[in-house]
């Protein structure tokens, strides 16, 4: 059966949102008299959510966990566009597949409202439907958000791809049953994805758009 329907993270795979979180990050751990972190630890703590981001950004001091998260997101929601951009291509490539009748969507263990917000202000139009963090569904790789977003899209499974950087979204089709295409342009490179058990890997959105158009049109 081809395919309809694309389910894309958002971090590290649509959108480059590194910097606005390590500063994000930095100032609520600067608040609360903790040590800056790096953008490449920054880079190894996300994926599973905000909380997990500052868990890692915290530790040892796990008796600031709260605070930080709290300063954290009042300080992200006023920031998170600063330095945000798409990745190279992106644009060109949604709108490529959106002309060519698939049905796209988001999936990210970010804030629902934050996804949303950027979605709006980067895509606006283009995606069918988009869906973040909230109390509905378990995070990523748990399946449950995944296989809502197929139901949302009127679609099967073996309908819908899911696209993203990390192994959490790896695993997140596993989880669902669906196929999985990673990418090396976002926070985790090709070594690490290999090893994760990634089947197909791209390296830009040229490569990647060619791929869906050859093998699903």
């Amino acid at each position: 059966m081809s395919i309809k329907g694309i389910i894309f993270d958002l971090d590290g795979t649509l959108l480059y949102t590194l910097e606005d979180l390590k500063n994000s990050v930095n100032w609520a751990l600067q608040k609360n008299g903790l040590k800056i972190r790096t953008i490449e630890e920054i880079r190894t703590f996300v994926g599973l959510g905000i909380e997990k981001l500052i868990e890692r950004a915290v530790f040892p001091d796990k008796n600031k966990f709260e605070s930080c998260l709290s300063d954290f997101i009042d300080y992200y929601k006023k920031n998170s566009i600063k330095e945000t951009k798409p990745y190279e291509n992106a644009l060109e490539t949604l709108k490529t597949l959106k002309e060519k009748g698939f049905k796209l969507s988001i999936l990210s263990n970010k804030i629902d409202s934050e996804v949303k917000k950027l979605n709006e202000y980067f895509f606006n139009g283009i995606f069918d439907y988009t869906l973040g963090a909230t109390d509905a569904f378990p995070k990523k790789p748990d399946s449950r958000s995944t296989i809502h977003i197929i139901k949302q899209l009127e679609l099967k499974k073996d309908e819908v791809v899911l696209i993203g950087d990390s192994e959490v979204d790896i695993e997140t089709a596993k989880n669902a049953q669906i196929q999985c295409l990673s990418v090396t342009w976002g926070y985790k490179d090709k070594d690490f994805l290999i090893k994760q058990g990634a089947k197909k890997i791209f390296n830009d959105f040229l490569s990647l758009t060619q791929y869906l158009l050859q093998e699903f049109v």
